[in-house]
This record gives C-alpha cells, sequence and structure tokens, in this order.
C-alpha cells in the first residue's frame, strides 16, 4: 500500500518509497512493483504522471486522474511553476547557504540513448540549497578518525536529470547513498554502521497553485524508517525541516 498524502477529483499525490520505479521500464524488465500499477490497483483508476521521481529518489510523487487533467497540468510542472524542497545528507560541511549556477550537460543512458547526439550543449541549472544540521561520527573513511555529514535543504530551479546529486558532487558534498555520483567510502560507511541502504535524497514537500480550485498547495511527505534513524542518531530531531 502506498501512502496517499494528497486527493481531489483531478489529482492525486503519494510518498513514493525509495528503490520503486514510476512507472514500468524496457530497461529494468525484472522489476514488478510500480508506483503507478499500485497506485492504480489502489484507488480503482487509471492514473498519470506528472513528473517524475528517479528510482532510489523518496518523496512527493504527484499523479492526474484524468489525461485530459494531465494536458492541463504537465506544462505547470515543465515550466517550474511550483516550488520543490528536498532534503539530503551530504557528505562534509556546508557553512552557508547559497544558489549554485551550475549549466549540467545531458546525462545519456548507454543503453536507451545508444543513439542520441553524444555532445549537446550544457544547459542551464541551477539549485538553491542551505545547511540545516551538520554531524562528526567516530567512525573513519581515510586519513581521520572521525567524518564529517551535513544535513541540507535544496530547492531545485531548474530540472535536469539528476540535478541535485550532479550539484552536490560538483560541490564536492555528494550525497549519502549515491552510487552513481557519491562516493563509495561514504556509502560503505552508511550501510556497515547505520543499516542505510539507500540513497539519502527526499523530495518533502512541493507546493504550488492548483490548476483548476486556484488554492495554494502544499503537499508533504513524512521521512522513512531509515531516515528518521539517522535524523534521531544524528541529533537532529530540534531541526526545522
Amino acid at each position: 500500500m502506498l501512502e496517499i498524502i494528497y486527493q481531489d477529483e483531478y489529482l492525486v499525490a503519494v510518498n513514493k518509497p525509495a528503490g520503486m520505479l514510476v512507472h514500468r521500464s524496457w530497461l529494468d524488465k525484472h522489476e514488478t512493483q510500480f508506483v503507478m500499477q499500485t497506485l492504480r490497483d489502489q484507488i480503482g483508476q487509471h492514473v498519470f504522471p506528472l513528473h517524475r521521481l528517479d528510482r532510489p529518489t523518496s518523496g512527493v510523487l504527484v499523479f492526474a486522474l484524468s489525461s485530459e487533467v494531465a494536458s492541463q497540468v504537465m506544462p505547470m510542472f515543465a515550466n517550474h511553476e511550483m516550488e520543490k524542497t528536498y532534503h539530503a545528507i551530504i557528505r562534509g560541511w556546508i557553512e552557508e547557504g547559497d544558489t549554485l549556477d551550475y549549466p549540467l550537460k545531458e546525462e545519456l543512458d548507454k543503453i536507451a540513448d545508444k543513439f542520441a547526439d553524444q555532445d549537446k550543449e550544457a544547459k542551464e541549472a541551477i539549485t538553491e540549497y542551505r545547511p540545516l544540521g551538520k554531524v562528526e561520527v567516530p567512525h573513519s573513511t581515510g586519513r581521520f578518525p572521525t567524518t564529517r555529514y551535513g544535513l541540507v535543504e535544496m530547492k531545485p530551479k531548474t530540472g535536469r536529470k539528476h540535478q541535485l546529486r550532479r550539484h552536490m558532487h560538483h560541490l564536492s558534498h555528494p550525497i549519502v547513498g549515491d552510487t552513481s555520483h557519491g562516493d563509495g567510502k561514504h556509502n560503505r560507511l552508511f550501510r556497515d554502521h547505520y543499516d542505510s541502504h539507500r540513497l539519502l535524497l527526499h523530495a518533502s514537500r512541493l507546493t504550488f497553485i492548483h490548476p483548476f480550485t486556484g488554492v495554494e498547495l502544499v503537499l508533504e511527505a513524512k521521512f522513512d524508517e531509515t531516515w528518521r534513524r539517522l535524523i534521531e542518531e544524528f541529533e537532529w530531531t530540534d531541526v526545522e525541516f
């Protein structure tokens, strides 16, 4: 059962679990569980995805309840007429918030994009970020006996593939659990010492004007058990998310 965080006659939003694909893909033929099909069966009607979350990312995911609604609402997502808020645990400490304006080249899939243009120009990519918490853990990943990690809030202003993961990597603060753009030493530390086997990136809030009622919607997705455990372990329970 998926956690439904909002539903009306036009839209339905869920808290997507980490590791679950949004819909079927020929690249992942062995997978049997998908958010789209699970939600359809759960509410007894077809749903139409309005945006996507990477498979390892958890959090707010919104669907339309008809193709007509989807065709009207999808441009809002495409044009970024909404505010997305993510939280992540990163390597190291960020002392001050800032806005990163760092263009990104399109990330191509080796199989699906085999015949695509491999040399496209980098596109504008902007992310606002701010530190919320920090911790120094008594485990080593190299020269020092301890290792530092930070809790950050991020608000992407553009929608490039893997933008937040790539931007944090660019800042030398990779997101813990990221197997594509992260650091294996830190991923292993979290697996071994904190039983954390997921990408620690969560789409916690989505704010936009409802296209049919004109009311501002603030959709929020709670953290899963892994996140809650780490927040308690690192004494971040007083942090305002």
